[in-house]
């Protein structure tokens, strides 16, 4: 009931501020998101749902990576991008140059998730160590026996974002201790999809992605637990939510240009994005943050709060100190 009165308000805001339904043959106003394939499920689900209540607005979401949704934000391109990962110096440089302002607002929590495919029954867990070995610059890891003694002496097949994927600088800081160090042979792909289909058909398979992908397909996956030298834990919405799942947990993100968010069509979206992200988010595999995370990302963009607090924020820290509350 609540996103239903939610959405009837928006209809009246939106009919109102942009004139009502738009006359015959005029184009709809239109809200331009691009960015990171680890957000895109959230955003989809957002979209969808706003759509079927605002008819007279049109969403595209497009899927370029998080780097390269920034390079389209940063001209001017695009009105929000999606990013896996806090906005980077240089970008947020490229982006003041062309005129663009920002405003940052988290919208879940994702854990970055290892997966096998199922018929691999010989590992259930990875240390950080191994992990390191496996995707170092310069790794000499081609079978899974090169992994840890007592794996079979088969080769391993690596797949993973592309280079313009958040997740992509989130998992080789994290694992290689730096942003993008990462050996060059393995299946890439900005479309976290072909990564999954890339695993359930091969048995010798070893990938990683955000979690909702494997969320979405259990039955065709294999996820694995990842220990940093404290235990090994799995992805959960639970140790994802208390950062047990370490160090692979990490709030994500949507970026709105300020001249976008003049716009009454902007200021309807985001405002329906997060109110209804709570549901959203859950249902399509990620883990909400808490409730007064989403009040204070909503008085962020209310009173429109530019630039990052995210970026070179140490991996944990508490996102209401972060946000000023």
């Amino acid at each position: 009931m609540r996103k239903g009165m939610l959405a009837v308000a928006l209809v009246a805001a939106v009919g109102t501020a942009c004139g009502g339904e738009h006359s015959s043959g005029s184009a709809p106003a239109t809200v331009r998101v691009d960015g990171s394939s680890t957000v895109f499920p959230i955003t989809e689900a957002v979209a969808e749902e706003f759509q079927r209540v605002n008819r007279d607005v049109r969403v595209t979401v497009g899927i370029s990576g998080t780097g390269g949704g920034f390079k389209k934000f940063q001209v001017g391109e695009t009105d929000i991008n999606d990013a896996s990962r806090p906005i980077k110096d240089s970008e947020a440089e490229t982006a003041a140059a062309s005129g663009i302002e920002f405003i940052e607002l988290p919208v879940a929590f994702d854990g970055i998730s290892l997966v096998v495919n199922p018929e691999n029954t010989f590992v259930e867990h990875l240390t950080v160590e191994e992990l390191n070995a496996i995707w170092r610059p310069g790794s000499t890891v081609q079978t899974w026996s090169d992994v840890r003694a007592g794996f079979p002496d088969r080769p391993i097949a690596l797949y993973g974002p592309g280079t313009d994927s958040g997740t992509f600088d989130y998992f080789t800081d994290a694992i290689n201790g730096d942003e993008g160090a990462c050996r060059a042979d393995f299946t890439a792909s900005e479309d976290d999809n072909v990564l999954v289909q890339g695993v359930a058909g091969d048995p010798n398979a070893l990938a990683f992605f955000g979690y909702a992908y494997y969320a979405e397909n259990t039955e065709r996956l294999k996820v694995l637990a990842v220990d940093p030298g404290d235990g090994a834990v799995a992805p959960s919405d639970q140790t994802i939510n208390d950062g047990t799942y370490r160090p692979l947990s990490r709030p994500i993100f949507i970026y709105i240009s300020t001249e976008a968010a003049d716009r009454p069509e902007i200021q309807a979206f985001v405002r329906f994005y997060l109110e209804n992200a709570p549901d959203l988010v859950s249902e399509v595999g990620y883990v909400p943050l808490p409730d007064n995370v989403y009040r204070m990302a909503l008085e962020r963009f209310e009173n429109r709060v530019t630039g990052s607090v995210f970026a070179g924020a140490e991996p944990g820290a508490a996102m209401e100190e972060l946000m000023g509350g």
